[in-house]
């Protein structure tokens, strides 16, 4: 006689309810994480709609109507600079910075993870322990070598050394050891693919969800950088975003800035940055979307 096994006549629908339950909370927190994540997004987009006496009298919940009267002030105050050319510098050298990183990344990843030679093991190390010191650390010799070159209050120094990039590497290695089969290279070489073309031509299309996250951390870590271009650059007409927020916080500071402009500065710094991600993200959502299917 087989086995019959007997369930409770309500454990079905007890799961059930437990489940929906516990779905209602995920959701409660989601959303409230959520909230506490863009509140500061909405802090920064009501102050830019107040004026300077207005955010000095304290926190209001509701816009006001100087939104276009700060965003001309902002925009065309050329007291000490222009917001539209520290935009563009900053542009620059982010966008050139993530692509030098990922790129030179990636191709490291592939050599080590694709090619056995002596001390790889050394090398793999080693560049994690790079990883871990500090860029302060290295500023005092950075600068002087820039000097001593004749580099200084061009952006060279900010873009070149984003080739070496440990942080980067270390997550295209392991993102190259889980997405790229050793058998895709060795069936290239055998069609006659030369290195280079295999890595431009096989590996990168691979790579591109994991690309397209060390972008956008590049791209954000390169925009918001203060200390380096403080030390290298002097001329106003040089300055990136940061060096600019910088020098408006420190008229703050004297009693002759105004927050409205600085707010709006902001606001309009953050703007790029967010294009950026909304282009890469459909990237990001296919590499998810793969990974499940491989899965």
């Amino acid at each position: 006689m087989s086995n019959i096994n007997f369930k409770p006549v309500g454990h079905d629908k007890g799961n059930a309810t437990t489940k929906s339950i516990a779905r209602v909370f995920a959701y409660i927190f989601l959303i409230f994480v959520t909230i506490l994540s863009l509140f500061s997004i909405y802090f920064l987009i009501i102050n830019s709609t107040r004026s300077n006496g207005q955010l000095q009298g304290g926190f209001s919940a509701l816009p006001s109507k100087y939104f276009f009267s700060n965003l001309k002030t902002a925009w065309n105050d050329t007291a000490l600079f222009t917001i539209p050319r520290g935009m563009w510098n900053s542009f620059i050298i982010a966008a050139l910075g993530c692509l030098i990183t990922t790129y030179f990344s990636a191709m490291t990843a592939y050599g080590v993870h694709v090619y056995d030679f002596a001390l790889k093991g050394f090398a793999f190390n080693f560049i994690l322990i790079v990883m871990m010191i500090p860029t302060q650390v290295s500023a005092v010799g950075f600068v002087q070598l820039v000097r001593n070159v004749h580099l200084e209050n061009t952006y060279w120094p900010l873009i070149i050394p984003a080739i070496a990039a440990p942080a980067v590497f270390f997550y295209m290695k392991q993102n190259i050891e889980s997405t790229l089969p050793l058998e895709v290279i060795e069936a290239a070489r055998v069609d006659g693919s030369s290195e280079f073309r295999t890595f431009n031509t096989i590996a990168l299309p691979m790579l591109k969800p994991a690309m397209a996250v060390q972008m956008i951390f590049a791209f954000v870590a390169s925009w918001n950088n203060y200390f380096t271009p403080a030390l290298i650059i002097d001329k106003s007409d040089k300055w990136t975003l940061p060096i600019m927020m910088a020098v408006l916080r420190s008229k703050i500071n004297s009693q002759n800035g105004d927050l409205g402009e600085v707010y709006m500065m902001i606001l309009l710094s953050i703007i790029p940055v967010v294009i950026v991600y909304l282009f890469l993200s459909k990237y990001i959502v296919k590499g998810v979307a793969l990974g499940a299917v491989k899965g």
